[in-house]
C-alpha cells in the first residue's frame, strides 16, 4: 500500500456525503492505479469520474501524458491572493506547469487542493524565469494592458507559450516586462482600468486552448 500524507484524501472543505462516491462494492477491480483506502472508504474528492478511486500519484502520472504545451507564470511580490485561483484554472486547462515568481510562499486556499495535481515551480526573479523559459523553449507572453500591447482577442498565441501575469494592484513589474517577447492586452469595456488577475489568467489560458487544444 502506498505511503501518503493523511491530507492526500482530504477535500477543500468539510466533505458533503452527496459528493463523489461511496465504498466500492467487492470484489475490487484489479488495477494498480486504485487506492485500497479509497476503495474501502469512498472517494469524496473533487475529481472527474474517470479518476474515482485512483491514487494521487497515478492521477498526476496520467495527466502528465497529455498536458498542454503552455505554461503560466505569476509574480508574487505582495502575497497576491489570486495565485491560488491561477493554479486552479491552470489545472482545469491542463497547463504544463505554473511558475511562481518572487516570494516562495503563496496562499494555497484558492487552489482548492488542485496544486496536488499541478506542477508548481518557484523562481526568485524575472531573470531566472527568462532562463527557465529559454531552456524550456517557451515564448514569454505578458498579459497586461500596457501601451503598445496587442489585443489578445486577435493575436495568434505561440504554441509553446509562457503566459506571464503581474500583481493584482500594480500589474507586471519592470523586470517582467523586460523579458516578455510579446505583450497582449484584454479588451475591457467598463469604468475600471484593470480586471482581477485570476480572471485575466483564465481568459488568456482559454484563448490558448481555443487556438491549440482539441476538444476534451
Amino acid at each position: 500500500m502506498t505511503t501518503r500524507r493523511p491530507s492526500d484524501h482530504s477535500t477543500a472543505a468539510t466533505p458533503d456525503l452527496a459528493v463523489g462516491v461511496g465504498p466500492h462494492p467487492r470484489p475490487w477491480p484489479d488495477d494498480p492505479r486504485l487506492d485500497p483506502e479509497l476503495l474501502a472508504q469512498g472517494d469524496r474528492r473533487n475529481v472527474i469520474d474517470a479518476y474515482r478511486y485512483w491514487r494521487l500519484d497515478a492521477i498526476v502520472a496520467d495527466l502528465d501524458t497529455r498536458r498542454h504545451d503552455f505554461a503560466v507564470a505569476i509574480e508574487n511580490w505582495q502575497h497576491d491572493a489570486n495565485i491560488g485561483t491561477v493554479v486552479r484554472t491552470a489545472n482545469a486547462f491542463l497547463a504544463r506547469e505554473v511558475i511562481i515568481v518572487g516570494r516562495r510562499r503563496w496562499n494555497r486556499r484558492g487552489a482548492m487542493v488542485t496544486d496536488r495535481y499541478q506542477h508548481v515551480r518557484h523562481v526568485a526573479s524575472a531573470a531566472e524565469l527568462a532562463a527557465h523559459a529559454e531552456a524550456g523553449g517557451y515564448t514569454v507572453v505578458a498579459i497586461d494592458n500596457l501601451p503598445g500591447a496587442i489585443p489578445l482577442e486577435t493575436t495568434e498565441l505561440p504554441r509553446r507559450a509562457l503566459l506571464l501575469f503581474g500583481q493584482e494592484s500594480v500589474g507586471l513589474s519592470d523586470e517582467a516586462r523586460g523579458i516578455a517577447q510579446l505583450v497582449c492586452s484584454i479588451a475591457q469595456y467598463g469604468s475600471t482600468r484593470s480586471i482581477n488577475a485570476g480572471v485575466a489568467a483564465g481568459i488568456a489560458m482559454h484563448a490558448w486552448i481555443r487556438q491549440h487544444a482539441p476538444a476534451p
